[in-house]
């Protein structure tokens, strides 16, 4: 499709180590793909939690559209994830691990123009370890400077 809506949450790579990712069917109402079609979305905060053995994506910001009338959606509400039941059920053991959590990762259009979420399995980092990945990330890039140079 032309369309190619890539939302990304940068924050979750700086603040989690991602140990797994899995791809999740989002349950959309009203004008939210309209909005997520124009890139109206905002994943910074956002998480998934379980409620009643089903998986739900709390704080992600689908802003209102613009054009929509009396079918307008509340920007935001929790969102269902439509996952296999295998899948939900190997999630909710390891996050029963200490320190293990579901953060999302990506927001993006399918090809048959569904909207997906990519969301993984993180640990969070601590205070030293995103020191590392900054320094890591710096002489990566230094390095890339100077093969370009040559």
């Amino acid at each position: 499709m032309g369309n190619k809506i890539n939302i990304r949450n940068k924050k979750a790579y700086h603040d989690y180590e991602i140990m797994e990712k899995y791809v999740a069917g989002i349950q959309l109402q009203g004008t939210e793909i309209k909005s997520i079609r124009m890139g109206k979305v905002s994943l910074i905060e956002s998480y998934c939690l379980f409620e009643n053995k089903e998986l739900y994506v709390r704080g992600m910001q689908i802003a209102d559209y613009a054009w929509g009338s009396f079918n307008k959606h509340t920007p935001g509400r929790d969102r269902k994830l439509l996952m296999t039941r295998h899948e939900l059920k190997k999630l909710k053991r390891k996050t029963r691990e200490s320190g293990h959590t579901i953060v999302t990762l990506k927001l993006f259009i399918s090809d048959s123009g569904y909207a997906k979420l990519e969301i993984g399995l993180a640990k969070g980092k601590k205070e030293y370890d995103k020191r590392e990945t900054i320094k890591r990330k710096d002489t990566q890039r230094q390095l890339d400077r100077l093969q370009k140079i040559k």
